[in-house]
């Protein structure tokens, strides 16, 4: 009787209560916080090279985000600096709400990084090379979870083998496997695939997806730009040590692509005639072409402009075609501008 006067005590006008409805609104109410979070970011070498130049970033939990940028321009620099392997020279980095240097040990922790370069000790197996990078971490042994990582890996059946007898895409895995076993909720790929086959490549990508769906945050590093255009929600260029764009993958294509449609006519033109030189139209070198090309958000004022104009002009054809343009032609037209 006495536990249940206690709780009756306890109504919902009760400061308690109160405390309690107001404690858990204020929590409803906090944003979420970026996995990765990087604010005016630095990074100066000795000889007064500046590799990265007051670089922002947020990358929100659960998404996967592209890095992309020429040779040198500061992709790997920047990974170095969040996963602990390179120092900043000034800013601030929090990754899962750890900063990078007041709480290294929580904010590694929370990072899976697969490199570039493939390092691992030729002679161990696979299997004691990735219980070695848990351990690594002060984990407990977790055969379980090693045993799902190298199943998913596709490497169950070579976990008996010394990875020098593996191919170079089967050590590339083990190079995932290891970054993830101690089961990070951030990781990083710089060019995973990087001399890997294309049939292995899109095992990797859909591993990719799997671990998306599971909440890890994915940055990913590549040349291979089908490689953003396949997986990331967002895209980010870098250019001499400076973000020079952040965007959805879907708004930049659609802001920055160009679409060309391809007309073939019945009969060849010599030159493109009259009113139709004032579009942005080019002529094939055989006459049997018209090219036009547009911004694919002015799509149908201008297709339907275009088609009224051939119509006019008694120029017939008999198929079109329409193209649009790729991440990787949006991304050579940043980095050249």
């Amino acid at each position: 009787m006495g536990i249940i006067a206690d709780k009756a005590k306890l109504s919902i006008s009760s400061p308690v209560m109160r405390k309690y409805r107001a404690l858990i609104h204020h929590q409803q109410d906090k944003p979420v916080q970026p996995d990765i979070s990087v604010k005016h970011l630095n990074k100066v070498y000795a000889d007064g090279f500046r590799a990265l130049n007051d670089i922002n970033l947020d990358i929100e939990r659960g998404e996967i985000f592209a890095l992309l940028g020429p040779n040198g321009a500061g992709k790997t620099t920047l990974i170095s600096i969040i996963c602990g392997i390179v120092n900043l020279s000034d800013g601030e980095v929090n990754a899962a709400g750890y900063d990078i240097v007041k709480d290294y040990r929580k904010a590694r922790e929370s990072i899976g990084l697969v490199p570039q370069e493939l390092n691992t000790d030729a002679f161990e197996t696979v299997w004691d090379a990735v219980s070695f990078s848990r351990g690594l971490f002060g984990k407990a042994p977790a055969p379980d979870h090693i045993e799902k990582v190298l199943k998913d890996l596709s490497l169950w059946d070579k976990r008996n083998n010394r990875i020098m007898s593996l191919s170079g895409g089967m050590k590339r895995r083990v190079m995932i496997a290891k970054a993830l076993s101690h089961e990070p909720r951030i990781l990083f790929l710089d060019e995973p695939t990087a001399g890997v086959d294309v049939e292995l490549r899109r095992d990797m990508w859909e591993m990719v997806r799997k671990l998306r769906e599971n909440g890890v945050t994915i940055i990913l590093t590549t040349h291979y730009i089908e490689e953003a255009e396949e997986m990331a929600d967002r895209i980010g260029v870098i250019r001499q040590g400076e973000i020079i764009l952040v965007e959805d993958k879907s708004r930049l294509m659609s802001k920055l692509g160009k679409k060309e449609l391809r007309l073939h006519l019945q009969n060849p033109l010599e030159k493109i005639p009259g009113t139709l030189t004032l579009e942005p139209v080019d002529l094939s070198d055989d006459g049997y072409e018209l090219i036009y090309t547009f911004d694919s958000q002015q799509e149908q004022a201008g297709v339907a402009r275009l088609l009224r104009t051939l119509g006019d002009l008694g120029i017939e054809y008999r198929d079109l075609q329409t193209r649009e343009s790729s991440l990787e032609e949006i991304f050579v037209g940043l980095v050249h501008e």
